[in-house]
C-alpha cells in the first residue's frame, strides 16, 4: 500500500495517551508519525496541510459497528459503511457478529477481512459470536475464530440466558485473554418491548422495556465475569443504576469497562414523539433523569467509551410501524459534531472527548493505545471544531435511519488518515 510523507502545520494536537494538548506541527513518513514539533533536518514532505484552527488526534475507534457483511446488501455493506465511518474520523471499527449469516465460523471472519481489504479504507476488527447463531445454546469454536482473525467475542444485542454457559464462555475467553462484549439484559423481563417502559409507553400503547431488565442483567453478568476472571465490556448502558454498578465493580478492581452511545446522551424517550422509528434503539432511550445520570457517569470516566452504535437499515424498512421497525440508528458520520455539544456544555474537555473515542475503546478491547508520539502508526483525524454544516437525510451510509436530519451541526472532519494515507478528505 503506497504511503506518502506529509506535514500538518499549526494544528492543535490532542493525545490522551501522552497528555499532549498543544498547537504545533506533526510530520508523517512511511505510514508512521515521524516527528512532533521540530522537524528532522532534510525532511521534505510530498504534501503540506494547513491545520490552523483545527484539531489533530488519533483516529477514532468504534466498538459497535454493524457492517451487514455478510448480508443481502440492501442495508449496506462494509464498503458503504466504512466510507461513512471514515467520513466520521474513524480509523478502526469492531464489527458486530449479528450478520447474515452470523460471524460464528472462520469462513465468515475471513470473508469480512477480505471485504475490508478490497474496500481499502479503515481497519476492520472482527468480533466472533460467542454461540452459534447467537442462540445461546452451546459455544462457538472460539479458538478457530481467533485463528481466523477475531479480536474479541460477543453476542451483539442478545444475552445468554443459560448462566452456566455464560460462565463457561467467559472462562474460555479469559484463557485466551480476549475481551467479551455483553448486552446486559434479562431477556424474559424485557420481553418484546420497543421503548422505555413508563407513562409514555402506556400512552402510546407500545410495549415497554423496563430499566430493571438492564439492571438485573448487568448484575448477573458482572458476577459471572468476576467468577470467571474475564475481561468484559458493555458497549452501551442506559440506566443510572447500571452506571452505579460499573462504578462499584471498577472500584473493586474488576476488569470491566462500559460505554454509552451518543444517542442516549442527546436524546430521551420523549423524542419518540409521534412514533418516530428513527429513535428506536437498544437499549431504549430513557427519560431525562437517566440521561443526566449517564452524562455525569461519562464525565467522571465510569463510561470510558463513547459509541456511535452504528446500525444502518435500507429502504426496505421505510414506513414500518414502531413495533415492526428494526432497532438501530445510523449516524457514525455525525458522531463528532454531536459529541462536541458535550464539550460546549462543559461536561467534557476536548482532550477527554478524544480519550472516549480513542484510548478508551482501545483499552476496552485490549488493543495497543493509539498515540501521536513519534513512531506511532499514523491513524489520524484532523477536524475543524467550529465548521458549521447541516446533517442530511442521506449521507455516506446506506442507512437513513437517524433522527438528526436538518440538525445544525458544528464541527467537521477534514481528513481521516490510515497509515498516513488519506482515506477521507472533506471538500471545502
Amino acid at each position: 500500500m503506497k504511503t506518502e510523507s506529509r506535514l500538518i502545520r499549526g494544528a492543535r494536537l490532542l493525545d490522551p495517551c501522552t497528555g499532549l494538548d498543544a498547537v504545533t506541527d506533526l510530520a508523517i513518513d512511511r505510514g508512521r508519525i515521524l516527528a512532533v514539533g521540530e522537524l528532522p533536518a532534510g525532511f521534505t514532505p510530498t504534501e503540506v496541510i494547513d491545520g490552523q484552527g483545527c484539531c489533530l488526534c488519533p483516529g477514532f475507534i468504534e466498538t459497535s459497528f454493524q457492517g451487514h457483511t455478510p448480508g443481502s446488501g440492501r442495508d449496506g455493506s462494509l464498503a458503504s459503511e466504512l466510507r461513512a465511518a471514515a467520513a466520521g474520523g474513524f480509523t478502526s471499527v469492531l464489527l458486530r457478529p449479528d450478520t447474515s449469516p452470523v460471524a460464528d465460523t472462520p469462513g465468515v471472519i475471513r470473508e469480512q477481512q477480505a471485504e475490508a481489504a478490497a474496500a481499502g479504507l479503515i481497519r476492520v476488527l472482527p468480533c466472533g459470536a460467542l454461540t452459534p447463531g447467537l442462540r445461546g445454546r452451546e459455544l462457538s469454536e472460539m479458538a478457530a475464530l481467533l485463528e481466523a482473525g477475531a479480536v474479541a467475542f460477543g453476542q451483539a444485542q442478545r444475552s445468554i440466558e443459560d448462566t452456566q454457559l455464560l460462565r463457561l464462555a467467559l472462562s474460555y475467553a479469559a484463557d485466551f485473554d480476549r475481551t467479551v462484549l455483553l448486552h446486559p439484559e434479562d431477556a424474559r423481563l424485557a420481553a418484546d418491548g420497543v421503548m422505555d417502559e413508563g407513562p409514555l409507553s402506556l400512552r402510546l400503547g407500545l410495549g415497554g422495556r423496563p430499566r430493571l431488565a438492564e439492571d438485573i442483567g448487568l448484575y448477573r453478568d458482572l458476577q459471572v465475569a468476576r467468577l470467571a476472571g474475564a475481561r468484559v465490556h458493555f458497549p452501551t448502558l442506559s440506566s443510572a443504576a447500571a452506571a452505579e454498578q460499573i462504578d462499584a465493580a471498577q472500584a473493586a478492581g474488576q476488569a470491566v469497562t462500559a460505554g454509552v452511545s451518543i444517542h442516549h446522551l442527546l436524546l430521551t424517550s420523549q423524542d419518540i414523539g409521534t412514533f418516530n422509528t428513527h429513535v428506536k434503539i437498544l437499549p431504549p432511550l430513557r427519560d431525562a433523569r437517566q440521561q443526566e445520570a449517564l452524562r455525569q457517569a461519562r464525565a467522571r470516566g465510569t463510561l470510558s467509551v463513547l459509541s456511535a452504535q452504528h446500525e444502518p437499515w435500507g429502504p426496505d424498512h421505510r414506513g414500518s410501524t414502531m413495533t415492526a421497525a428494526p432497532f438501530g440508528i445510523a449516524a457514525i458520520e455525525y458522531l463528532l459534531p454531536l459529541a462536541l455539544n458535550l464539550v460546549r456544555a462543559g461536561l467534557l474537555s476536548m482532550l477527554q472527548l478524544v480519550q472516549r473515542l480513542t484510548t478508551g475503546p482501545a483499552a476496552a478491547l485490549g488493543l495497543p493505545l493509539p498515540s501521536l508520539a513519534p513512531g506511532s502508526v499514523a491513524d489520524l483525524c484532523l477536524f475543524d471544531p467550529e465548521q458549521p454544516w447541516e446533517a442530511s437525510a442521506n449521507g455516506w451510509s446506506v442507512g437513513d435511519n437517524h433522527p438528526y436530519r436538518h440538525w445544525e451541526l458544528r464541527g467537521a472532519v477534514r481528513l481521516t488518515l490510515r497509515d498516513g494515507r488519506i482515506v477521507h478528505r472533506r471538500e471545502p
